[in-house]
C-alpha cells in the first residue's frame, strides 16, 4: 500500500495562495478598510503577493486600496470626532502611542492637510493620523483630499513598482519571501518608534 505524504507548505506558498483565491480583493479591501482606524497590519503585503500572481491588476489593486482606505479613514475620523473618549483613547492606548497622539492633536491646528499628506512618504501608522484628525476637529473635506493624496501616492506606487519591474522582482520575492515580510514588519515597527521619538 502506497502511503502519500504531504508536504507542508511554506510561508510562501501560503501567501501566494491566498492571493491566487477568488476571494483575495475582497480581502485586500477589507485590509485596507480596517488598517486605517484600528488594525495594525497593513495590505501591502498581500497586494504585492497579488501582483506577483497577476500584475495586469496593479491599477484596479491601486484604485480599490486606495478607496477602501480612505473610506476607512473616515471610520477613524468619526471614531476620534465622536468616541474617543471609548473606542478612540483605548485603540491609542493598545498601541501606546499616548504622547504621541498629544503632539500630533496640537501640530493638526496648524499642519493639518500637510500631515496627512506627507504621511504617505512615511511608515507612520495611518489610524494615528484619522484618529487625530477627528479629535482636532480638522475640516471634513480638507481630511478627505488629503487622505486621498496619502492614500493614492501610497498604492499606486507600489503598483507601479510591481507592474513594471515585477517580473524582475518576483523571482527574488519569491526566494526570500520570509526576508520580505520580516523587512516589512521592520518596518511597521520602525513607524511607531517614529512617532513615539517625534513626541518625545
Amino acid at each position: 500500500m502506497e502511503i502519500i505524504v504531504k508536504k507542508k507548505r511554506s510561508f510562501g506558498e501560503k501567501i501566494m495562495s491566498c492571493a491566487r483565491h477568488k476571494h483575495a480583493t475582497t480581502w485586500m479591501v477589507f485590509i485596507s478598510f480596517i488598517e486605517s482606524s484600528f488594525f495594525p497590519f497593513p495590505p501591502d503585503l498581500l497586494i504585492v503577493a497579488m501582483l506577483m500572481a497577476d500584475r495586469t491588476k496593479a491599477w484596479a489593486l491601486a484604485f480599490y486600496a486606495t478607496i477602501s482606505s480612505v473610506l476607512g479613514g473616515m471610520l477613524g475620523y468619526a471614531i476620534g470626532f465622536f468616541l474617543f473618549e471609548t473606542l478612540g483613547e483605548w485603540i491609542i492606548k493598545t498601541y501606546s502611542l499616548q504622547e504621541a497622539f498629544i503632539r500630533f492633536q496640537h501640530d493638526f491646528q496648524e499642519w493639518g492637510f500637510w500631515i496627512i499628506s506627507l504621511k504617505g512618504l512615511t511608515p507612520i501608522p495611518f489610524k494615528l493620523v484619522t484618529i487625530a484628525s477627528g479629535v482636532a476637529q480638522l475640516d471634513f473635506k480638507t481630511f478627505v483630499l488629503a487622505s486621498i493624496i496619502a492614500r493614492s501616492f501610497r498604492f499606486y506606487l507600489l503598483s507601479a513598482l510591481m507592474y513594471f519591474f515585477g517580473p524582475a522582482a518576483t523571482e527574488f520575492i519569491q526566494k526570500y519571501l520570509t526576508l520580505v515580510l520580516v523587512a516589512t514588519l521592520v518596518i511597521l515597527v520602525a513607524g511607531f518608534v517614529i512617532v513615539k521619538y517625534i513626541a518625545s
